[in-house]
């Protein structure tokens, strides 16, 4: 009760806990501490395990349903969660908006549920780092997410088109991930692809609004040991597959956030991700793949 509803559903401080419940700080910092842990525990391997092939195209078609971004297999984001500074950990964790944070990097579906997370990267570090050095990454760049067969995008016969991830321009163009053009001097093709990549990439976005507006102990800065902060941060998120999938979604929770974003940065891609985007941005402006209202919305 005292996790659950009144710290993590709330925020009350330790000082508030002590007073209500007649507890000492440090035995409620242990009982979140502990319940936080049981909880990711318990329900990590339901409600975020790895998908499968066949769940990563399950994944796409709702993508593609509601974004109209074909052959997409999530969107990528990192998120500062401010916290008190660590101690002895110097200038680690300052980031850019001059307060202490760690990073909540996450990869979601259309569905606004989270399928991978890596919590308490550096908040002094950019998105492209934690994505680097995180396990999703890593498994990305070693082609080891049992991503399905490149397919032909729909309405066409050719060519076969890779399985995709969407981020912003924090991140590295690659492969299997796609960033928007650079914001000079663009076509109205490449204008487009910018505003069709924004709407399927929103929902990670989405995601980190209804997580913050449901567990509020995100809107302010967490007073615990950076462990403990991480643990409830992870609950937080598991908690929210599991409410999402019982719950299901309601719109207006998605509309804002609080949760503050990474710095975009200049990251480097490479040619075969730069000839995939062209090949996106072909099929946008394509009586298969042009949506009705583009033209008018950028």
């Amino acid at each position: 009760f005292i996790s659950l509803f009144r710290y993590l559903g709330t925020g009350q401080s330790l000082a508030s806990l002590h007073f209500a419940f007649l507890i000492g700080k440090s035995t409620a910092s242990v009982i979140i501490r502990e319940t936080c842990v049981a909880i990711w525990n318990a329900l990590h391997a339901a409600v975020m395990g790895q998908p499968q092939k066949e769940q990563w195209k399950e994944i796409a078609d709702v993508f593609q349903q509601t974004c109209q971004f074909p052959n997409c297999a999530g969107a990528i984001d990192g998120k500062h969660i401010r916290i008190k500074k660590p101690v002895r950990s110097g200038s680690q964790y300052y980031n850019y908006k001059k307060y202490f944070s760690f990073v909540l990097f996450a990869m979601c579906d259309a569905n606004y549920s989270f399928r991978y997370i890596d919590v308490g990267s550096y908040g002094s570090r950019s998105d492209s780092a934690v994505f680097a050095h995180s396990e999703f990454g890593k498994l990305l760049h070693d082609k080891a997410l049992d991503l399905p067969e490149h397919t032909a995008l729909p309405g066409t016969t050719s060519p076969a088109m890779p399985f995709v991830f969407v981020a912003d321009e924090a991140f590295a163009l690659g492969e299997n991930l796609m960033r928007p053009y650079s914001s000079r001097g663009l076509s109205l093709a490449r204008r487009v692809f910018n505003y069709r990549l924004t709407r399927a990439r929103r929902v990670v976005e989405c995601a980190f609004g209804i997580l913050a507006n449901k567990w509020r102990f995100l809107h302010t800065p967490i007073h615990l040991k950076l462990e403990t902060a991480i643990s409830a941060v992870k609950a937080a998120c598991v908690l929210h597959n599991f409410v999402r999938a019982r719950d299901g979604f309601n719109f207006e929770d998605s509309l804002t956030h609080s949760l503050h974003s990474h710095r975009p940065s200049v990251v480097r891609g490479h040619r075969q991700g730069a000839a995939v985007r062209e090949q996106f941005t072909a099929y946008f402006m394509s009586p298969h793949g042009a949506l009705p209202w583009q033209l008018d919305a950028i």
